[in-house]
């Protein structure tokens, strides 16, 4: 029987309500995808070596693994672990050993993928462990069976709910779809052999938001573009690896600081790319002491660098340098970016190479337990000409723009339109959109705030003098018949 989205999304969120109070929520994401991600490598495997084994009439011939996209070994199948009798064999013992191996046997495409240590978790015992992998087999998970698109959905669906259960800390590695979706289109169109790469990819959303956009919206194919990211958490990277991996997509993500140790150079300088999208941690400590004098002369904006406690301009930098000759970049930024003072130093020599396209500001509340207010901001190496020496800002903050949810806003599709054909056909809007010459912003001292050149203060209703004066009139003759009462009423009390 095929399986809808709704219920493959019910039969996953069902893995957590398994370990509920044996694991803190903030860890259901290190056991839960890991396992799920062997189930589906196993059954696919299996359906494989039965297509094989009918089509070449072996059956050992049909298990050679250079046959097979991941190579399984057989006795780390899912169906030794589902057979193990739990009161002889520790399920997370026997868990751990199979990762490791499937990770040994496929070094070059799962190296990092499989972190979780089962038998750390005292917790997850046998009963526990034994439930969900009984739970997890109730459906075939194999590619063959759950179409990729689909279950890649169902495994961001999954993140999205753990990202949510961790509320803020969740932000680290997730970006709302709405969001992704919204910068991805601000690049788009894309080409075949694009280089794509997100040095803070989390759990590599914005990877594959630009893959589905360029199959879906382009008619391309994901398999001709280059998906590259950095993360510096071991785990979140593990993550994003087999996000790409689910979805069918072939990328490389590394893993360590993108500031501190750039892992995409080559013959010491920074590789660069078409397409640069991040959602980088705001306002965070970067190891500005160790960067000094950096060797990829990414922090040359100006001879002082960014504040140790405050690495935004660093990642910035870093990312305008990943760009190539004709390369564009989408950024998550906080508003203080475009305004706080001191940083107009790095602002500066970004506007005067005329790198910046557009800044977009977002509604409050659109993260998870986090409400602080935030922009896109648009870099284009090689800016069309009828675009060069402008700007162009966009206040997309009104609730025109975005949806209430229970605990958060959403940006609604209408809104996510708005935008994009603003920015695709360079609208000046009133209280919305305007295109702004450098020469207006150098007067402003380099100052990028929205409200400096959009008019985002709300509109007065329209007096009607007519009906105003009325109104006045009105009450002037209610005056008069009250104080008239009232002398009538002081002259028959005697009072003059």
């Amino acid at each position: 029987m095929s399986l809808t989205l709704d219920e493959l999304d019910r039969h996953l969120f069902k893995c957590a309500d398994i370990i509920l109070d044996a694991v803190d929520p903030t860890d259901y994401k290190d056991y839960i995808l890991p396992l799920i991600f062997y189930k589906v490598i196993s059954d696919t495997y299996q359906d494989e070596v039965s297509e094989l084994a009918e089509e070449l009439g072996n059956e050992d011939l049909a298990r050679d693994p250079d046959l097979h996209d991941i190579a399984m070994p057989e006795k780390y199948s899912w169906e030794v672990l589902r057979g193990l009798n739990t009161q002889e064999t520790n399920y997370d013992g026997f868990i751990n050993e199979a990762l490791n191996a499937i990770e040994d046997a496929n070094p070059e495409k799962l190296d990092g993928v499989f972190r979780a240590d089962y038998v750390s978790e005292d917790a997850l015992d046998n009963r526990r462990l034994s439930k969900l992998v009984e739970h997890l087999s109730t459906h075939n998970l194999s590619a063959k069976r759950v179409p990729p698109d689909m279950l890649g959905e169902a495994y961001m669906d999954l993140v999205r709910h753990f990202a949510e259960e961790e509320g803020k800390e969740g932000g680290r590695f997730f970006t709302p779809p709405k969001i992704v979706r919204l910068m991805v289109r601000l690049l788009a169109p894309f080409e075949d052999g694009d280089r794509f790469h997100d040095p803070t990819v989390g759990s590599g959303g914005m990877l594959v938001e630009a893959a589905h956009h360029f199959r879906d919206e382009q008619d391309g194919d994901p398999s001709r573009l280059e998906l590259t990211g950095q993360e510096l958490n071991p785990d979140i990277a593990a993550i994003a690896k087999m996000n790409l991996f689910i979805h069918g997509y072939n990328g490389a993500v590394e893993r360590e600081d993108s500031l501190g140790a750039p892992a995409f150079t080559d013959n010491g300088h920074l590789e660069q790319f078409d397409h640069v999208l991040a959602n980088f941690p705001f306002s965070a400590d970067w190891p500005k002491s160790d960067l000094q004098d950096d060797a990829y002369g990414r922090f040359d904006w100006h001879e002082k660098l960014p504040r140790a406690d405050r690495g935004d301009y660093a990642f910035i930098m870093h990312m305008a340098h990943q760009l190539n000759e004709t390369g564009q970049a989408a950024i998550v930024i906080p508003h203080g970016v475009l305004f706080r003072k001191y940083e107009g130093r790095y602002r500066e020599p970004m506007l005067e190479q005329d790198m910046v396209e557009a800044v977009v500001g977002l509604p409050e509340n659109l993260f998870q337990n986090n409400s602080i207010p935030s922009a896109i901001l648009v870099l284009n190496r090689d800016k069309p000409n009828e675009r060069e020496g402008e700007v162009l800002f966009v206040h997309a903050a009104d609730e025109a723009f975005y949806e209430e949810l229970s605990n958060q806003n959403e940006l609604t599709e209408d809104g996510l339109d708005h935008i994009v054909q603003n920015f695709n056909e360079w609208t000046t809007e009133e209280r919305v959109s305007r295109a702004v010459p450098i020469d207006e912003i150098r007067e402003n001292d380099y100052n990028l705030n929205i409200a400096l050149y959009v008019d985002t203060t709300e509109p007065e209703e329209p007096i009607d003098v007519a009906e105003e004066l009325t109104k006045l009139h009105d009450l002037q003759e209610e005056r008069n018949e009250i104080e008239s009462q009232l002398t009538e009423y002081m002259e028959a009390l005697g009072y003059e």
